[in-house]
């Protein structure tokens, strides 16, 4: 049943891959990237309960978080063009 499971998520993994390649727009390919993030939590899981430790889940829990900000930091770049505070030329501009 699990390798059943592992094939499904390798096959949406590659899914994700050619979404990201072929995205049309840049927050198409974020969300591509976000979403072989989120599959490859869930390929953690597996790999754990498959490998018989259970710890493997504190590890994708983790890697889950980093997708997570690196998806924010990433969009919040291609909006502003900054990751970082506004100048204070680009608050007298506000």
């Amino acid at each position: 049943m699990y390798s059943l499971t592992t094939a499904a998520l390798l096959f949406v993994m590659f899914l994700t891959i050619i979404r990201a390649l072929k995205g049309p727009t840049v927050y198409d390919r974020i969300l591509a990237v976000n979403s072989f993030g989120t599959l490859t939590v869930a390929m953690i899981a597996v790999h754990g309960f498959l490998a018989d430790r259970p710890e493997f889940l504190d590890i994708a829990m983790l890697y889950a978080l980093i997708n997570f900000i690196g998806t924010i930091a990433a969009v919040k770049y291609v909006k502003f063009n900054n990751l970082g505070f506004p100048t204070s030329d680009e608050q007298k501009d506000m």
